[in-house]
């Protein structure tokens, strides 16, 4: 569902240059300057009110004030963001600026369809490319950068910590590997009379993509990869890969099983039926937006956040997480300066961090740890400190196909359909197909 919020302001004698026709064929070429135009349109991806709120009626009114540009905004569910820039691509009427998740870049990219952004970055102040250094990478594709995040993201496991005193547990002291944690779980289990989980221990998302991001932060603990870089191939049909699936799987079935609702979506619930809240889970893999949310919105929670964890035959910690999603450039929008104008605006120390606090997200800039917005936040200080430890989805060509390739054959093994060695090297295969045919 996408939903189109148009922002207007006296421009004093400024001309559009541009037709109606051309305008709306999304045609043409040149600068703002060139064209004489100063309508900007932008997409962005999801659907939060509060932070479509602040862009509509705070943010994007500013940046007219300051620019004298006519912005319109519409927000693009992330489920229907993909088919809809394809579409609008292909009838010419793609937006300006575009959001979306640094996982689809690498497919723009490969199609033409976004600006290079490198000069621009390059002419930024030092101090702004340091505050930026970790943010940066996740918008590049071969050294070249194509979007700038928003946010950076990251998963973690909350925890009640009040089910972990009940069950005798340390909750000052939570576990640091996968294998301490299955331990956990099985003493936070609740059973009904004729043993139905009535609580999970520990919850891992299995939802359509939240399987994959389970499986990321299971294999990243592991020490395993989910595409090799080099030669563009699967690399998960690996004693790690099998080490996280079969982890995975084993959570929800067996006698000994530790959670319940294959299939349920819980992450993007309202924080009044989230599971931990509800009290039908005691551990549940969430974004740092959820969290904040949960931190905020449920302040009886005795809410507790675990650090990236390791499997017990791995050396580091690990989890999914890295640059959240961000801005591109149209390649065949005529008004680049004012679409990079507008990029650098929303990246801003104070703006980019007025904007991540309308959703409790983890600013893209490094200086904002100093902030009162992240120092007062029970939530932010733990994915700061567990940011050198995220590891991002691979960011190539075909990656979005594969990644809904890889959702597949997942659900098929939480499902039992076939064994984890046959999954793993199907799924492995067919992610091999896929991005042999998007090189």
């Amino acid at each position: 569902m996408a939903v189109s919020h148009h922002r207007r302001i006296a421009v004093g004698t400024a001309a559009i240059a541009l037709t109606a026709a051309l305008a709306a064929c999304g045609m043409g070429g040149g600068t703002a300057e060139q064209t004489g135009s100063n309508q900007l349109t932008v997409w962005f991806p999801g659907t939060d009110p509060a932070e479509s709120a602040l862009v509509e009626d705070t943010l994007v009114p500013a940046f007219e004030e300051q620019t004298g540009a006519e912005v319109e905004v519409t927000y693009v569910d992330y489920a229907d963001l993909s088919n809809k820039l394809t579409a609008a691509f292909a009838a010419g009427t793609a937006p300006d600026v575009f959001g979306h998740g640094p996982a689809a870049v690498a497919d723009f990219v490969a199609n033409d369809r976004l600006e290079p952004l490198q000069d621009y970055v390059d002419g930024l102040d030092q101090a702004d490319l340091d505050d930026l250094a970790t943010a940066l990478p996740g918008g590049q594709v071969d050294g070249e950068q194509y979007l700038v995040p928003l946010q950076m993201q990251g998963w973690a496991l909350a925890y009640d910590r009040s089910d972990f005193a009940a069950a005798g547990l340390d909750p000052d002291s939570p576990p640091t590997t996968w294998e301490a944690v299955r331990d956990a779980a099985a003493q936070l289990t609740v059973r009904d009379g004729d043993g139905a989980i009535t609580r999970s221990g520990l919850l891992l998302a299995t939802d359509p993509i939240g399987r994959q991001q389970s499986f990321a932060t299971l294999i990243a603990g592991a020490g395993g990869e989910l595409v090799d870089t080099a030669d563009l191939t699967a690399a998960f049909d690996t004693p790690e890969g099998r080490e996280a699936l079969d982890y995975y799987v084993d959570l929800f079935n067996g006698d000994d099983a530790v959670a319940t609702g294959l299939g349920v979506t819980y992450s993007a619930n309202p924080t009044a039926q989230q599971p931990l809240v509800t009290d039908t889970a005691s551990i549940t893999l969430l974004s740092a937006n959820a969290i904040s949310k949960l931190a905020a919105e449920a302040p009886d929670l005795d809410l507790g956040i675990m650090q990236p964890l390791r499997f017990e035959d791995s050396d580091t910690p690990a989890a999914f997480g890295g640059a959240g999603p961000g801005l591109m450039i149209n390649a065949d929008s005529h008004v680049k300066d004012l679409a990079w104008q507008f990029i650098e605006y929303m990246t801003g120390a104070d703006v980019n961090q007025e904007y991540v606090a309308s959703f409790g997200g983890i600013p893209v800039r490094a200086s904002a740890a100093d902030s009162g917005y992240v120092a007062e936040s029970p939530v932010l200080p733990a994915f700061l400190d567990a940011a050198p430890y995220f590891v991002p989805n691979p960011n190539v060509p075909g990656w979005v196909q594969a990644r809904d390739t890889m959702d597949a054959h997942l659900e098929e093994a939480l499902n039992q359909k076939a064994p984890t060695d046959e999954v793993l090297a199907d799924m492995a295969a067919a992610v091999d197909d896929v991005l042999e045919s998007s090189r």
